[in-house]
């Protein structure tokens, strides 16, 4: 985030005894400038196009509007705007090492920069929760008015059930996969995304050294006012790192649980379900050559399924396969998102702890870019992961050709 500028690695520092602040010499040579620029404007293209090719494809595909594509659809639009505004304006100040574009322009950066990384946490954290429910909650409803079935009262206590619990009984008619069109919802989760993150850091940017009393930033810098508050950095990154990869974390072990109690309770897996079919085509077969018995006589092979029960556990074994896939997605994104964050906000911490004594400014700068090169791994995390993004892409970047043949040329139309 913008905080990060105070010690960047391409100058030097020194602090003055008489006035306290921070001052900065440009020391780069014009291979590293010419570097540093091809690697920014490469790591800009990446994130602008990724990004902007998962909106295109919500667009283009209907296919892809249901709620929980409607949260990756948030970490996009995320995502997209630090590659289109975050980055580029970080660019001439990290060659320069002087902010050069005002200091109105220096607070909109900065609050943007630590809302679209908040954003883009707790986005992480609600798309977590989405493929949580999906897959723990998705057949809870029906699988416990199958298992217990409710008894209606009868008369008067009718009415008053109805009145009193009808709503809560009709939603647990209705599985979860079953609300996935409810997007009014999903708008709503994402719109509080955005709240939230704006909450953590927008505040503290625009009004500390209104409460303070004096500004700690010098006129050719631009860095958050609570650079060297370490307490506060530690309650917020508490609240933007720690909490929500405790949540996912949570969330990947709960769906990690709940498939392993599932393919439990249905059976072996699909290898040992193949040997026992063959076995059992083999039986039958043995028993189709024995002599004809009546059909009331005539017993099932041990351990054949009835075809309504075949049917059921063939759906079982689809759903649990989807399942397997969420959470196998979700366990990317959790990893990447850790590795992304954890070096950055350690050191945020203890920099500040020890006022930027303790830490190298290079390492600081790289753990830094690491946030930004989350918003670029993420596009290329939705087609590895989504076979439904993957259609979509295909549709935008190779597109087939429409037929152009007419009626009177139909074999069908030509016999008529």
């Amino acid at each position: 985030m913008g905080n990060h500028i105070l010690e960047a690695n391409i100058t030097r520092e020194y602090i003055s005894e008489n006035s306290g602040k921070i001052r900065r010499d440009f020391a780069f040579a014009a291979p590293v400038v010419v570097l540093l620029i091809v690697v920014m404007v490469v790591l800009i293209v990446v994130i602008v196009l990724g990004n902007a090719l998962i909106i295109l494809a919500f667009k283009m595909d209907r296919s892809l509007r249901r709620q929980s594509n409607y949260f990756l659809l948030n970490l996009a639009i995320s995502d997209f705007l630090v590659g289109a505004f975050c980055v580029p304006v970080y660019l001439p100040y990290i060659l320069t090492g002087k902010w050069m574009l005002g200091r109105h322009l220096c607070k909109l950066w900065l609050v943007m920069d630590y809302l679209l990384c908040a954003a883009s946490a707790f986005n992480i954290v609600l798309i977590s929760y989405d493929r949580f429910l999906s897959v723990t909650r998705a057949v809870r409803p029906l699988h416990l008015t199958e298992a217990r079935p409710f008894r209606m009262p009868d008369h008067a206590g009718r009415l008053l059930f109805f009145f009193c619990f009808g709503p809560w009984y009709l939603w647990l008619e209705v599985s979860y996969r079953a609300r996935q069109g409810m997007t009014r919802c999903a708008l709503g989760k994402m719109a509080a995304v955005w709240v939230l993150a704006f909450l953590l850091y927008g505040p503290a940017i625009l009004l500390w050294e209104h409460v303070t009393g004096k500004s700690h930033v010098p006129e050719d810098q631009c860095f958050a006012e609570f650079f060297h508050t370490w307490y506060f950095l530690l309650c917020a990154s508490t609240l933007e790192f720690f909490f929500p990869f405790l949540s996912v974390t949570f969330f990947n072990l709960s769906i990690y649980r709940s498939i392993r109690e599932r393919r439990a309770r249905h059976g072996p897996g699909p290898r040992a379900l193949a040997q026992a079919g063959r076995q059992r085509l083999r039986m039958a077969s043995c028993i189709c050559r024995g002599p004809l018995a009546p059909p009331e006589n005539r017993a099932e092979p041990d351990g054949a399924e009835r075809p309504g029960r075949s049917m059921r556990g063939g759906s079982q074994c689809s759903r649990l396969a989807q399942d397997k896939k969420i959470a196998k997605s979700l366990a990317i994104i959790v990893c990447v998102f850790a590795l992304c964050w954890a070096p950055y906000t350690l050191l945020m911490i203890i920099r500040a702890a020890c006022r930027g004594r303790c830490v190298s400014s290079h390492w600081y700068e790289v753990t830094f870019w690491l946030l930004w090169l989350n918003s670029a791994i993420n596009p290329f995390l939705y087609p590895l992961c989504h076979s439904s993004f993957r259609r979509a892409f295909a549709k935008i970047l190779c597109p087939k050709p429409r037929s152009t043949q007419t009626p009177h040329d139909h074999p069908a139309t030509a016999q008529r």
